[in-house]
């Protein structure tokens, strides 16, 4: 099903496809399924299918707004609370990133060392902002990023990273 609708310069586009996660079949089997064992789908509730709805006003010679709240952004947020507290010694400097004004005038293309080193190694940073730039080093472990045992010594692995990337 395929339907456009358009009142003046708002379009509602909604269309329904098969369930990729199940292949239309309302039964998902993943790695941990075995043995003739499935499991409902949770992308689609069992149905084969998803709706979606895409709702937009169409405009012409759209401007980005401005944010007057934001000083620094990230590229990427790998699950944690980021913010300023003195008390933990937490500033801005923290997190990576760059500033919002240094965001804008990049047109949003981040510069080397802008990561969240403090807290992510580089496999897990760029397993979610540039898969083809993720480090597959065989000392690198399966599992949850933090509990490789060379999280701990993380600064090595970015420098190893930097001296790959030059």
């Amino acid at each position: 099903m395929f339907k456009h609708t358009q009142k003046g310069n708002k379009h509602i586009i909604e269309y329904t496809v098969k369930c990729g996660a199940c292949d239309g079949t309302g039964i998902y089997v993943g790695f941990a399924e075995k043995d003739g064992i499935g499991v409902v789908c949770h992308r689609c509730d069992g149905k084969g299918e998803i709706k979606n709805k895409y709702e937009f006003v169409a405009t012409e010679n759209f401007k980005r707004k401005d944010r007057e709240d934001i000083k620094l952004v990230l590229q990427y947020n790998p699950g944690m609370i980021v913010g300023v507290d003195s008390e933990k010694g937490l500033d801005y400097d923290s997190w990576g990133g760059m500033s919002y004004e240094e965001w804008k005038k990049s047109k949003g293309k981040f510069p080397p060392k802008s990561e969240m080193r403090k807290y992510s190694c580089p496999a897990w940073w760029y397993q979610n902002t540039d898969y083809d730039k993720k480090p597959h080093w065989d000392k690198c472990s399966f599992g949850s990023f933090s509990d490789c045992k060379h999280f701990k010594n993380k600064e090595e692995c970015w420098k190893q990273w930097d001296e790959e990337q030059k």
